[in-house]
């Protein structure tokens, strides 16, 4: 975690039109976000790689993937991080659905 994906976690729990209250509250996204986010490790970022990814704000990602030694990024945007001026052939990109399927996570 570092602080560019932490200001896009929290700015996305605070949409409430992305939510149905009846599922979850806007109470209950920030205890889940504060529960997700004691699990999380704090990567710091010394560098700006800037893989020049086609949508720009998705390069901290990468970036921080790189960082923290990541063996994967999942995302439900893959086609965005296609196409990177720098290559990171040890990071796959896999969305939730395959990644869970490969069994990739360790528990």
């Amino acid at each position: 975690m570092a602080n560019a994906l932490f200001s896009e976690y929290e700015d996305v729990c605070a949409r409430d039109a992305l939510f149905d209250e009846r599922l979850i509250t806007p109470t209950d996204r920030y205890h889940l976000l504060d529960a997700f986010l004691a699990c999380c490790t704090w990567v710091p970022i010394y560098f700006l790689w800037r893989p020049n990814l086609r949508d720009e704000a998705d390069n901290h990602v990468l970036e921080l993937a790189i960082a923290g030694g990541a063996d994967c990024v999942i995302t439900s945007n893959k086609k965005d991080f296609r196409n990177s001026e720098l290559s990171f052939p040890h990071i796959e990109i896999c969305n939730p659905v395959d990644f869970l399927e490969k069994g990739l996570f360790a528990l």
